[in-house]
């Protein structure tokens, strides 16, 4: 039998890590709502299972959309992951962009909201201890191209006040963490929990909404949540406490309640978690809070998908 001759099968390793993703996750059930994207009027194209498989492949391996259409051509195992076969012909650059559309932020939240429920059925998640954090996910390096149209506009200078009217990326704001650390674009909002490590809820926001504003879109609504200073502000608390939550929150140096003794232990208690930033990209494709949003959804079903092969867990049951 000739190579060409052989099925893909026989010739992509028993133990590739992507083999323990197909066998942990039904992407047949799981992409069964999204069959909706396509009409059942003229030629099929691409099974939409594959295409999904195929945008979770660019988020594994980092990959543009031309860079992805590469990757398929080429490497057996994300053909095998996506189900072609050897001669199969693989998508072009285009569809990955014309996938996204189809799809869309709506779809793919509800899509990762039944990964997420799955995995709390599974008790992969138990929102017993949570903990929280944002990092910032740049738009652009540089904004002086900006701050020349502002000027040349008579702004006095280019900031949070006129970004709106001169940025491509109209919902992209300045942010800041700590004292010096500024950036230009958006904040990704995390809750992860602590049972496994698992991200529960991730959510995008311009980059000038503080810490402690964009905890409402990833607080849990049980167990004790673990935050650094930048949600000690009071109406974050209280949003804790609202959501029925007890307060991990290391409080800064000059508020009355702290304890020292005790925010060490919450230091330490949060550092094996603090490495899921490493791991997520501070740079963004895309414009805007929405694709931003759908970035984030694939990147942390990807996180997701990775860490369950990590805790070596059992295939997850999804519901009708």
């Amino acid at each position: 039998m000739t190579f060409l001759e052989s099925n893909i099968d026989e010739l992509v390793s028993a133990k590739h890590p992507y083999r323990k993703i197909l066998a942990l996750i039904n992407f047949k059930e799981l992409t069964r709502e999204l069959q909706t994207c396509y009409s059942k009027i003229g030629r099929g194209g691409y099974p939409v299972e594959s295409g999904f498989k195929a945008l979770l492949l660019q988020y594994m391996e980092d990959l543009s959309n031309r860079e992805a259409q590469r990757f398929l051509e080429e490497n057996l195992a994300g053909k095998l992951f996506c189900g072609f076969g050897l001669k199969d012909q693989t998508p072009e650059h285009t569809y990955f962009v014309d996938l996204r559309q189809r799809i869309g932020t709506k779809r793919l939240a509800e899509l990762f909201n039944r990964v997420r429920e799955a995995l709390i059925r599974n008790g992969m998640i138990r929102e017993v201890f949570t903990f929280v954090d944002a990092t910032k996910l740049i738009s652009k390096m540089s904004t002086w191209d900006e701050r020349d149209k502002a000027i040349k506009a008579g702004e006095e200078k280019f900031n949070n006040a006129v970004a709106e009217k001169y940025a491509r990326d109209k919902e992209a704001r300045f942010g800041c963490k700590g004292k010096d650390k500024f950036w230009f674009g958006h904040k990704k909002n995390v809750s992860v929990d602590m049972t496994n490590g698992l991200i529960n809820k991730v959510a995008i926001t311009p980059a000038n909404v503080p810490d402690h504003k964009g905890l409402k879109h990833v607080c849990p609504r049980q167990g004790a949540v673990f935050a650094d200073k930048g949600y000690s502000p009071k109406d974050s608390r209280n949003e804790i406490k609202r959501r029925g939550c007890h307060s991990g929150v290391i409080l800064k140096n000059n508020m009355k309640e702290k304890d020292r003794d005790k925010d060490r232990w919450l230091t330490r208690v949060r550092m094996p978690y603090e490495g899921t930033f490493s791991r997520m990209r501070k740079r963004t494709w895309y414009a805007g809070v929405t694709k931003n949003q759908l970035e984030a959804f694939l990147e942390a079903l990807v996180f997701n998908f990775k860490r369950l092969i990590k805790i070596e867990a059992p295939p997850l049951q999804f519901t009708s």
